[in-house]
C-alpha cells in the first residue's frame, strides 16, 4: 500500500520536481505535490509525497526529518488523514436569515391577523421599517 508523507517548512522556491528528487533516493515516488495558495499562486511551504513501498517511506521519514533543504530545516512525517468537514448551511447574508427570506425587521410570522377585522395582513417590513400593509 502506498504511504503518504507530509513535508513541512519547505522553501517557497521549491517545486514538485525537486521534492520528488529528494525522496527518489529512498524509493519509487508515485506523486510529489507542493500545495499552492489559490489566490497568490505562491507555495504555502508544505507538500505531500506518495511512495509505493511502506518500508522505503519510513526510511525516508527517518532520514529526512530535521534535515536542511534549501536553507530551511524541513519537517517530515506520515500524513494524517484529512478530517471530514461538516458543511453547515450558509445564510444568504444581508438582512435574510437562515430559515426565512424576510427582512430583519419582520415578526416571527410573515402574515398576522388584523386585530379589527379578523383578516390576515402582510406583516413584513421594508428596509426602513415601514409595514407593507398600507395602500400605496
Amino acid at each position: 500500500m502506498a504511504t503518504r508523507i507530509y513535508v513541512g517548512n519547505l522553501p517557497y522556491t521549491a517545486d514538485n520536481d525537486q521534492l520528488a528528487q529528494l525522496f527518489a533516493v529512498f524509493g519509487e515516488v508515485i506523486e510529489a505535490a507542493i500545495i499552492m495558495d489559490r489566490d497568490t499562486g505562491r507555495s504555502k511551504g508544505f507538500g505531500f509525497v506518495q511512495m509505493t513501498n511502506d518500508d522505503e517511506a519510513q526510511k525516508a521519514i527517518a532520514s529526512l526529518n530535521g534535515t536542511m533543504f534549501g536553507n530551511r530545516t524541513i519537517r517530515v512525517n506520515e500524513a494524517q488523514p484529512r478530517p471530514e468537514r461538516l458543511t453547515a448551511p450558509r445564510s444568504g447574508g444581508g438582512y435574510g436569515s437562515s430559515d426565512t427570506s424576510y427582512s430583519r425587521y419582520s415578526s416571527e410570522r410573515p402574515y398576522r391577523e388584523s386585530r379589527a377585522q379578523g383578516e390576515f395582513v402582510d406583516a413584513r417590513q421594508d428596509r426602513y421599517g415601514r409595514g407593507r400593509d398600507r395602500d400605496w
